[in-house]
C-alpha cells in the first residue's frame, strides 16, 4: 500500500512517499481503507522528533493521527463494526498511521461516522474533540447547565 513515512526526524525534512505492507490484523482489530486523514500539530511534533523519548517509533513509520474511512476486514473478536461501515477514529499511540491507504486499529479507539458530516469533517474531529474535552471538561470541570 502507498504511505507517507518518516525517514529520520527533521524540522524541514518531507514526508516519502513508500510502498509499505498492509497492516496486519489483530482478532481485536479493524482495518479501514483511508479516506480522509488530518494533519495537526501532533502530527508535527512526531516528525520533528520531538516526542521520540516518550513515543519511540522505529523508523521509518507512517504518520498520522486522525482518520475517516470504510471497514473493510474485522478480526475475529470484532463485535461493534462490520464490513462497510464509514468510521472515524484517533488510533492509540504506538499504532498510528493514517497518512495511508489502510490502517489496522483496534475496536475500542474506533466510533461510527455520523452520517451527517463528510470522511473530511469527520477525520477533522478526533484529536482536536479530545483536546478539546480534556481542556474544558477534565480541566475545567464545565458541567451541563
Amino acid at each position: 500500500m502507498k504511505a507517507f513515512v518518516v525517514d529520520k526526524y527533521s524540522k524541514n525534512g518531507t514526508l516519502r512517499l513508500a510502498e509499505m505492507p498492509e497492516p496486519k490484523l489483530g482478532d481485536s482489530d479493524v482495518l479501514v481503507e483511508v479516506h480522509a486523514a488530518a494533519v495537526n500539530l501532533l502530527d508535527s511534533k512526531v516528525k520533528t522528533g520531538e516526542f521520540k523519548l516518550i513515543l519511540p517509533y522505529r523508523r521509518p513509520f507512517i504518520l498520522g493521527h486522525d482518520v475517516a474511512g470504510r471497514v473493510v476486514r474485522v478480526g475475529s473478536k470484532v463485535r461493534k463494526f462490520k464490513l462497510g461501515d464509514d468510521v472515524y477514529a484517533r488510533p492509540r499511540d504506538g499504532r498510528i498511521g493514517t497518512f495511508a491507504e489502510f490502517i489496522a486499529m483496534d475496536e475500542a479507539d474506533v466510533a461510527l461516522k455520523p452520517g451527517n458530516l463528510s470522511m473530511e469533517e469527520a477525520a477533522s474531529i478526533p484529536l482536536v474533540g479530545l483536546t478539546a474535552w480534556q481542556a474544558l471538561v477534565e480541566r475545567a470541570k464545565l458541567k451541563k447547565g
